[in-house]
């Protein structure tokens, strides 16, 4: 089933500050993902999988790549009305500000949103992981009657903080709301009755509007933020509905949760599988790549390993190696992201390299690193070192970054032969 009159808007983010420097020059749903994936791919997917062919991507920071993913990614064809439209943040004669936040980026768009002439518009962001069906939520919202509906999921005391947490009633209509509430009173307040470690509902961030409704909540006021204002507002003068989700879902909002979230994909049995459903794919860019290369006597542990990699026997557990990778001989990886290249050096540019004393793309060899980052492009030398020390606090040098425990190597870095990190 196609669903013509609804419109999908996925919020591109902001500087996206607690993935950095994943996001130094890059946004946020541009960040790599899963080995070959990037988390934009998450929501577009989605919208594809719902038969909704329609999706305006709104951006603003550092978001070159991810335009560039988009625009050679979804492509539909001829005899399709489908499209997906980037909206960048722009000047205009109504406005000279970027986005402001959340609700102000939808109302910037407004004209452009009100040309697709949607029935409905579902407001989606760039960087959770998920896979969701948004049909029986469309159906909800529209035999429900609700003008705005909220996809929920419960949530434990811990991070009730962290979240847009909401009361409803025995027919799940929302009769109350805080954004990221730390009163314990307000607390006390919305805890669900008989919801065992997770008493609270939380807002994933995934809301349904009427069209006609979403325009006249942005229109005569400067309200900048859906959670913090919007839902607020309308909940004593609409109808507005919860939509309880029951699958895994992830704010991928820190480098803790980038990199829990990565490792967790590599488990026996993951709460997030990127195979799990071939009637539910998660679309990414075809590359065309050859297949990986094992060379030599290689043990790999719980390892994703993407694309056109080359490993020489090499050791690997609890690792995501993204498209292109290098690994050298007898180099040691334990719980690392390595998000690979983008392109393959030449063996005349090895050569060069070699002569200049600069490593090549990926990780030399008898390497031992744990619990790191690798971003794209970094040349590692051999004998290399790079491990996160028990209680070393966050830090940035010229060289890496230490964010929630892990160890981040920064795109394009040179880590020359025998660091000790």
């Amino acid at each position: 089933m196609r669903y013509r009159n609804i419109l999908g808007v996925i919020l591109g983010g902001g500087v996206g500050s607690r993935l950095y420097p994943l996001t130094k020059e890059r946004a946020k749903p541009a960040v790599p993902i899963g080995g070959k994936y990037r988390l934009v791919d998450i929501p577009l997917s989605n919208c594809i999988n719902s038969g909704i062919e329609r999706v305006m991507v709104l951006t603003q920071f550092n978001s070159v790549s991810l335009h560039r993913h988009i625009t050679n990614t979804y492509k539909f064809d001829t005899f399709s009305r489908g499209w997906v439209q980037i909206l960048a943040a722009e000047q205009t004669p109504r406005s000279a500000d970027w986005y402001q936040g959340t609700a102000d980026a939808v109302r910037k768009q407004m004209i452009e949103i009100r040309a697709a002439d949607p029935e409905d518009v579902i407001i989606l962001s760039g960087d959770h992981l998920y896979r969701m069906d948004y049909r029986p939520f469309l159906d909800f919202h529209r035999e429900s009657g609700a003008d705005v509906t909220l996809a929920v999921l419960p949530v434990s005391e811990q991070d009730a903080p962290r979240f847009g947490i909401l009361e409803a009633d025995k027919d799940n209509r929302i009769i109350d709301f805080f954004e990221k509430p730390k009163d314990k009173d307000v607390l006390a307040r919305l805890r669900q009755s008989g919801t065992g470690e997770k008493p609270f509902l939380g807002s994933m961030g995934v809301y349904i509007f009427k069209a006609g409704v979403l325009e006249k909540a942005l229109e005569d006021n400067d309200h900048i933020d859906f959670g913090k204002h919007i839902i607020p507002r309308l909940i004593n003068s609409h109808q507005i509905y919860a939509y309880p989700f029951e699958g895994y879902w992830e704010d991928i909002g820190t480098i803790r949760s980038f990199f829990d979230a990565n490792i967790g994909l590599t488990k026996a049995n993951p709460e997030f599988s990127f195979t799990a459903s071939a009637d539910t794919p998660i679309y990414t860019r075809p590359r065309f790549l050859p297949s990986s290369r094992l060379i030599g006597n290689c043990r790999l542990e719980e390892v994703i390993l993407s694309e056109g990699c080359e490993v020489e026997e090499a050791d690997l557990t609890s690792c995501v190696i993204g498209n292109r990778s290098r690994i050298g001989h007898n180099s040691q990886l334990i719980n690392c992201i390595m998000m690979g290249a983008d392109y393959y050096e030449r063996e005349e540019d090895m050569q060069i390299n070699s002569d200049n004393g600069l490593p090549n793309v990926g990780v030399g060899k008898n390497c031992r690193l744990e619990n790191v980052i690798i971003d794209k492009q970094v040349r590692i030398g051999d004998n290399v070192v790079v491990r996160n020390l028990p209680d070393r606090e966050d830090t940035e040098t010229d060289m890496y970054t230490v964010r929630d425990g892990v160890v981040i190597l920064p795109k394009g870095m040179v880590v020359p032969s025998g660091t000790v990190i």
